[in-house]
């Protein structure tokens, strides 16, 4: 592909897929990861060194594996009385503020890492109390009886704001003497010859053209013997090392879902802490995977959870993760929480669905991968916080098994966290739940899918001497929008249904505007030469933040609006994009939501 660049506009002769053609398009993409600083005349004269530190270990994330991991690090130095520096860098500015997930969790790693966190304070003060499960058609529900044994059930379990629990854990973590650093994005992966030494966070001060301004300053170098990636869902630096290294190689591709949720105030008539329900069925239709949570927590007022999950394999181009939310809460069964309730949160993230078969290699040369960036999530419980949290910690067991060895040097692998995971209750875990996802893949679906876990998971559980692979990419799942019905939404009515950029403000996500736009594309006319004609724009649809906007130009032509200042760094556009031509990377440190407890 050819391109002049000039300020505002690419010439384009490009291909995709065996089309050719010729285009001009507002220049979108102006980040450096697109255009190299190194063909970029203004940054000729710049000082692009770096202050470096050094470290033992780095980790690469805040959430509940990679602090897991650290707390259980400094575990043992402190037991061994021994010299060990573990850092954390999280982009988010404040630790927690990143996260959303359901959230209902096991406590059998937290349990483990730290037993008497019942006498420590800890943000787990809803224990569920109930278990409700039901097929939801158009105005009915069908509930359907939960056993012991049966994946949703969740008694001893606890309902969590996850976001307040993470924040505790970085507590525990600072206090055993972890050295954290939120508002600092791991941008780079350093190298030392083909070894992982270390990363790089993010520069700041970059104009939205890709300039450097008066106030540029380079990222910092956190060198490391070794660096854990605990990024959570499709992190950007693991999709790297996972193509650097190949370490799919024997695994099949990652699967994902879309989560939404909201947080309400309701009618304490309504509230019963400690409450659980799910529901599949409507409003999404048999091909299409998918359904909803609701939970009820003990807090400062009487609140309740609510969220929706679609998988990332749907087909019509046409659907709206977003709007098939707010639809499912007007369902006779459920509305009336919401009728007298207030909203007062909402968000957004990708999950990984893929499970025992997606599971990556996990360590490479330099480091591991632990939590959601190789995937850990139990699909069918809809749980992977214990899961996540015991990787982390059993990676922590084998670098300081090195460690104690005086093998921990620069580059260090630690091989044997594999090893240990896969002797571990989390790899038992993931491997008998390994075909539940998979077998709604089938032309029957949901109802295909419902049957093989009722016999397999729940009535002959791990008995399959099978291992059912995965269909094609998510993003290979669209169909053309000729092929597809439009769908017919209702207008929001702002009581129980909210129109997109409102539900996007209550997540007070900030980035500072005046920077290069960091969901970047490969091609700056993929979008509208393809699909945008082919596909009908469905970046407009699937993301949940409003990123993503068609505009007619002054000309009448439709070019693509990229509002990278609504991001609430989900991923979904990533995973999606039928063309796969978006990439998401950093934006500048402590840019993005700001999370309270979700």
């Amino acid at each position: 592909m050819n391109r002049f660049l000039s300020s505002t506009t690419l010439l384009y002769r490009s291909s995709f897929n065996g089309l050719r053609f010729l285009s001009t398009q507002p220049k979108i993409t102006t980040h450096f990861t697109i255009y190299p600083r190194e063909q970029d005349p203004r940054w000729k004269e710049i000082d692009m060194e770096r202050v470096a530190d050094e470290t033992d270990v780095v980790i690469v994330g805040g959430g509940p594996a990679g602090l897991s991991a650290a707390i259980q690090l400094r575990k043992h130095a402190i037991a061994n009385d021994k010299e060990l520096k573990v850092t954390l860098v999280e982009k988010g500015a404040q630790i927690g503020m990143h996260t959303l997930s359901g959230a209902c969790i096991e406590t059998r790693a937290l349990d483990e890492l730290i037993p008497d966190w019942k006498e420590k304070d800890s943000p787990l003060k809803t224990p569920v109390t109930e278990d409700a499960f039901a097929i939801l058609t158009k105005t009915g529900r069908i509930p359907v009886p939960i056993f012991k044994g049966m994946p949703l059930h969740n008694h001893g379990n606890y309902v969590v704001r996850l976001g307040h629990v993470v924040e505790w854990l970085g507590a525990q973590a600072e206090e055993l003497g972890v050295e954290i650093y939120p508002g600092y994005a791991a941008a780079e992966i350093l190298y030392d010859d083909d070894k992982v030494c270390g990363i790089a966070t993010n520069d700041v001060g970059i104009a939205k053209d890709g300039s450097p301004k008066d106030s540029f300053e380079r990222g910092m170098e956190l060198r490391a013997k070794c660096t854990i990636i605990s990024e959570g869902c499709h992190g950007h630096l693991a999709k790297q090392l996972i193509a650097k290294y190949d370490l799919r190689k024997s695994a099949q591709h990652q699967t994902y879902g879309i989560g939404l949720k909201e947080l309400w105030e309701i009618d304490p008539a309504l509230h019963r802490p400690g409450r659980i329900e799910h529901t599949v069925g409507w409003p999404l239709n048999y091909k299409t995977y998918g359904g909803s949570f609701l939970y009820h927590l003990a807090d400062d007022s009487p609140l309740i959870a609510v969220g929706f999950v679609v998988g990332l394999d749907y087909e019509n181009p046409y659907l709206s993760p977003f709007k098939e939310f707010q639809r499912f809460k007007l369902h006779p069964s459920v509305r009336k929480y919401f009728e007298t309730g207030k909203r007062i949160a909402y968000g957004a993230r990708a999950l990984n669905e893929g499970g025992f078969q997606s599971i990556p290699k996990l360590t490479f040369p330099g480091g591991c991968m632990i939590g959601c960036s190789p995937g850990f999530l139990n699909t069918p419980k809809i749980k992977g916080t214990h899961n996540a949290m015991k990787s982390g910690m059993l990676a922590a067991d084998a670098i300081y098994q090195a460690f104690e060895r005086n093998e921990l040097e620069h580059g260090f692998e630690p091989v044997e966290y594999e090893t240990l995971l896969k002797n571990s209750w989390v790899w038992k875990e993931m491997k008998a739940a390994r075909n539940v996802r998979p077998s709604f893949n089938t032309p029957l679906g949901f109802y295909g899918g419902m049957a093989y876990t009722g016999l397999f998971y729940v009535g002959l559980r791990g008995m399959e001497p099978w291992t059912l692979k995965h269909g094609s990419l998510d993003s290979k799942h669209l169909k053309p929008a000729k092929e597809c019905q439009p769908i017919e939404y209702p207008k929001p009515d702002n009581q129980i249904t909210f129109d997109l950029l409102s539900s996007v403000a209550l997540t007070n996500t900030n980035h500072e505007a005046d920077q290069p736009a960091h969901l970047t594309l490969k091609d700056d006319s993929i979008p509208v030469e393809r699909n945008l004609k082919i596909f009908d724009g469905p970046e407009q649809r699937f993301c949940p933040a409003g990123v993503y906007e068609y505009i007619k130009t002054d000309t009448g032509d439709d070019r693509l609006q990229i509002n990278a200042q609504n991001c609430i760094h989900c991923k979904t556009c990533d995973i999606k994009d039928p063309s796969q031509n978006i990439n998401w990377v950093t934006p500048e440190g402590a840019g993005g939501p700001a999370y309270n407890g979700m």
